[in-house]
């Protein structure tokens, strides 16, 4: 009789189609996302590029990461949005340009205004999907709740944030809080303290700025103490000079902030439809295994601070690495703009072992990062395989680029190519969608994975309930079916407004508006034609024929020879940025904003320049 029914119901389940992988028709989704993360910290990434494992700089491992890409694909040029993580977290989530959401820095956007569409994780949970987020998520969208504010959304079914649950738990190694104090009825921010547990859980927290003052005589040797017993290496440029660019971690490997993130994580789903208590004692409920499940795991690292593990840092710290060349000439050219993102973050200055300290640090957090991930995804595949489920798996490798000393700077916030360029890799069970071991190099930008993670759940994002979305299926560019000609990007901060327009031979950026503060009122979308009349100069315009120099250093703006290229670039990068679709909206109210739409259709993916005005 047993065997009887067997034949039976394997008769059934071959006439209706049924697969090994049959408890849903929707794939669990595992959507990662690392902070800061440069491409060629990735042996994979650099094989694929430049035909050997190590960076251009020199050594790095990635030894999972690169398993995870040799099981589907590599798309080799990634590209951010925005070299920040609000506004390139923000555009991924939603699937589009910052300057059509209205999110160029770190406002605290909400969902009250009409333009609004949904998010991601939103219109995932319409699909019947249960969603979840771990460690850093900060898209900064928020809820109205009659006034602005850090108010929870709700997107996600369950939430494990670094700071808030981790770091506000004592689940932290070393972190900054801002100290507040009301001042005549206003809040405002007096200084700061750096947090720091200790490896046998005691905690210290020390002022480590104080506005307006000097810290005290007994502060500054706190500070010292610190510093000399964890090796940390702080940014040189007065603005910056608390970043720790390099140490040692005070935890060990399985105990450090992104080391819990992982814990929450597998704790979710190796506790799926039953209770469980949290690192710090709160009852929760693992995944619902009857729903197909997304989950946004959100490593800090290798954000600063930079403080790998020990265990990391000893395989990098006899490393020798390549210091990145930059002059006083490749500076005399950068404009205005461009010139306060070197002031703030230069690193040029540093003694040669610290730079080559920040370079080791650096890359031996990415190892670590590379030894959680494999760890993450091996938890997520096992959950899937348990519960005969199919799966996609969507890595972006950084929310950003970051640099190591290219352009003279340490950090981010650039429209070079160190800044924005990134890579991806998108694995699933169903290798008929993405196949196992390919490199891809057509242009992705960040903006599509909102679309790609869409599709997969079973939206029809062709229809034109989901016109609002900028991005491509990613499947879609991978076979050529999408393409574009250029990629986009706009930010305010550090440097003020810019936006940023790449191609294959040219990387273009300029200033947008006037001034960086918030528009307000009738502020919104005023003179927005500006960078398109005023003044050449006072745009900051930068052009790097990345022909002959695909390392940016000598910009050509000024160059007679590239008068007309340049005004070209200005013409179709501000038709897009300010004429096609912008938003700017005043978030202190619940619907107050304007869209300007002077040159509608701009945004065509097409670089059609004259061939006349291309320099040979």
């Amino acid at each position: 009789m047993n065997k009887y029914f067997l034949i039976v119901s394997s008769v059934l389940c071959f006439v209706l189609g049924v697969s090994s992988f049959h408890a849903q028709t929707k794939p669990n989704i595992l959507w990662i996302i690392t902070d800061d993360h440069r491409a060629d910290a990735l042996s994979c990434f650099n094989q694929a590029t430049i035909g050997k494992s190590d960076s251009p700089l020199g050594y790095v491992s990635s030894p999972n990461i690169d398993k995870l890409a040799s099981e589907g694909v590599l798309f080799v040029n990634a590209f951010s949005n925005s070299p920040a993580c609000g506004p390139s977290r923000g555009s991924m989530t939603s699937g589009r340009y910052p300057f059509r959401n209205g999110h160029y820095a770190f406002e605290v956007t909400h969902k009250e205004p009409d333009f609004v569409k949904p998010t991601i994780p939103q219109v995932l949970r319409k699909q019947g999907y249960g969603t979840a987020v771990f460690g850093k998520e900060d898209s900064y969208i928020f809820k109205w709740k009659g006034k602005q504010g850090y108010y929870d959304t709700g997107m996600y079914d369950y939430k494990v944030h670094f700071k808030h649950d981790l770091q506000d738990n004592g689940l932290g190694d070393i972190y900054t809080k801002s100290n507040f104090e009301y001042i005549k009825g206003f809040r405002k921010k007096t200084g700061s303290k750096e947090n720091i547990v200790f490896k046998d859980g005691t905690k210290k927290s020390y002022v480590i700025y104080r506005k307006g003052t000097d810290l005290k005589p007994e502060e500054i040797a706190t500070k010292k103490g610190i510093d000399k017993e964890f090796d940390i290496l702080r940014a040189y440029t007065q603005g910056m000079k608390d970043l720790i660019y390099g140490g040692v971690n005070p935890q060990p490997a399985e105990k450090t902030v992104d080391a819990n993130i992982l814990t929450e994580f597998k704790s979710y789903l190796n506790n799926q439809d039953q209770g469980f208590k949290t690192l710090w004692g709160k009852k929760a409920k693992g995944a619902n295994s009857k729903k197909p499940l997304m989950v946004n795991l959100g490593f800090h690292l290798p954000h600063t601070p930079v403080l790998p593990p020990k265990k990391f840092r000893d395989q990098f710290k006899n490393k020798k690495y390549k210091i990145p060349a930059f002059s006083n000439e490749e500076l005399e050219k950068l404009p205005v703009q461009l010139k306060k993102i070197y002031k703030g973050m230069k690193i040029n200055t540093m003694k040669a072992k610290d730079k080559q300290q920040a370079i080791q640090d650096y890359y031996a957090f990415c190892a670590f990062g590379d030894y959680l991930i494999g760890d993450a995804v091996k938890t997520f595949k096992d959950y899937c395989k348990k519960n005969e489920q199919e799966y996609l798996i969507v890595f972006t490798v950084g929310d950003h680029g970051w640099h190591l000393g290219e352009q003279g700077i340490e950090s981010k916030f650039g429209p070079w190519d160190k800044s924005i360029h990134n890579a991806a890799i998108v694995v699933s069970s169903d290798k008929t969608k993405y196949p196992a071991g390919k490199i891809n190099k057509n242009t992705i930008e960040f903006v599509d994975f909102a679309p790609t993670i869409l599709d997969a759940g079973g939206v029809d994002v062709t229809s034109k309930e989901y016109n609002y979305l900028d991005g491509f299926v990613i499947s879609d560019v991978m076979n050529g079916t999408k393409k574009r000609d250029y990629v986009l990007g706009e930010m305010n901060l550090v440097c003020g407004p810019r936006a940023y327009l790449r191609t294959k031979d040219f990387a273009f950026s300029m200033q947008t508006r006037p001034t960086r503060k918030e528009p307000s009122g009738l502020e919104m979308n005023k003179n927005i034609e500006w960078a398109l009349t005023c003044d050449m100069k006072e745009i900051s315009p930068a052009l790097y024929d990345l022909r002959k120099d695909p390392l940016e250093r000598n910009n050509v703006a000024d160059n007679q020879e590239y008068k007309e290229l340049v005004t070209w670039f200005r013409n179709k990068l501000g038709n897009i940025v300010l004429g096609d679709g912008r938003v700017e909206c005043d978030w202190s109210q619940a619907n107050s904003y304007a869209i300007s739409n002077f040159a509608g259709g701009a945004d065509d993916k097409k670089i059609e320049i004259p061939t006349a005005i291309v320099p040979k």
